[in-house]
């Protein structure tokens, strides 16, 4: 009865030794697999490869994220919004030759353009334009022409939420 303990005893521990064995061997594949076509001999030295790589990645990042601030500042105070509103100021001049053209930026800065036609001349006015408003009279289709980008912008922040 004792042998038979000893026998189960070395059935168990050689399938546990044989399970190990596969187990080991599965790892080991595993490992050459991972390091196929690595010049680094060891794991600590592929390990140090790596952290070195995700250093100059987030160093890339953060200037990156520098450079897109600067731009995003600069895109702020470009021109963004343009209306063109075309009008007849005078009875005897033809069409709507004239026209209001509002050349704004995203805090409504920027200026208008207006030209008046008529058939003896044709005049051509800009005056700035500063958070939506001027120090200048504007006319109706100024205002107009401003309103509408101002509007057209409200309507665009709507479409991007």
């Amino acid at each position: 009865m004792f042998e038979n303990h000893i026998l189960y005893f070395y059935i168990f521990f050689g399938a546990a030794a044989m399970l190990f064995g596969f187990w080991i061997l599965s790892i080991e594949i595993r490992l050459k697999k991972m390091f196929k076509g690595k010049k680094a001999g060891d794991l600590e030295s592929i390990i140090h490869e790596i952290n070195n790589e995700v250093k100059n990645l987030n160093i890339s990042r953060e200037e990156i994220e520098k450079y897109l601030e600067t731009v995003e500042k600069r895109l702020q105070k470009s021109v963004q919004k343009i209306n063109v509103v075309r009008f007849n100021p005078f009875e005897n001049s033809g069409s709507n030759q004239s026209f209001a053209i509002a050349f704004l930026n995203e805090q409504g800065d920027g200026a208008i353009i207006s030209s008046l036609y008529s058939r003896e001349k044709v005049s051509i006015y800009a005056k700035p334009i500063k958070n939506y408003e001027s120090e200048y009279a504007l006319s109706k289709e100024e205002k107009q022409s401003m309103e509408e980008t101002r509007f057209d912008s409200a309507k665009q922040e709507k479409k991007n939420d």
